[in-house]
């Protein structure tokens, strides 16, 4: 049985020479990054997940999915996006809260608003909550009737079928109920 002479760390990963020259990796990984990863890769992508980060803010599942894009092993990713979240540099749910208040002043719906949160990477759960919450606070309502105030001075003077046709097809695509697009068309696009 041949003992071991040398050891060292190359890239972070400690790797041992045998007597009869055979290399090997301590610690039960395998030369290539099979299981274990190594401190530089977890540092390299620290940095990557910074640099998005200041880039433009993001939920964490769109941060994951980034990374794992750029090749970062997803027991790298998990650990880089849970040191982040300890220190507070990843806030899912202030993220979803400033993210529902752009989709209100885009004069989205709720269900536009969640459909937006949960593409940009935020649980579905969180997007619906969040989105239930500004929903109590009336921000929905007010958009859906600034759209109507909007579109009723846009298309003023056409045939008020059109008119409601219209104001429908752009709530609908915002993504408001079809009980709070009746309200307001009832009041602003009367025949």
């Amino acid at each position: 049985m041949a003992s071991l002479i040398a050891a060292g760390a190359v890239s972070g990963v400690v790797s041992a020479v045998s007597a009869d020259g055979g290399a090997g990796v301590a610690g039960g990984g395998d030369a290539d990054g099979g299981s274990s990863h190594s401190i530089d890769d977890v540092e390299e992508c620290r940095e990557a997940a910074l640099r998005l980060l200041d880039a433009a803010p993001r939920p964490s599942g769109a941060l994951r999915r980034r990374l794992l894009d750029k090749g970062y092993a997803d027991g790298v990713v998990d650990e880089v996006i849970e040191r982040l979240t300890r220190v507070r540099l990843l806030d899912d749910q202030a993220y979803a809260e400033s993210a529902i208040r752009y989709c209100a002043g885009r004069l989205m719906g709720r269900r536009g608003a969640v459909m937006e949160l949960t593409r940009k990477g935020v649980s579905r759960d969180l997007a619906e909550r969040v989105a239930a919450e500004a929903e109590a606070r009336g921000e929905f309502e007010e958009a859906v009737w600034e759209l109507g105030r909007r579109y009723a001075g846009r298309t003023r003077g056409l045939d008020p079928a059109v008119r409601r046709r219209r104001f429908w097809s752009a709530g609908g695509r915002k993504g408001h109920s079809p009980d709070a697009l009746r309200r307001v068309a009832e009041e602003l696009f009367r025949d």
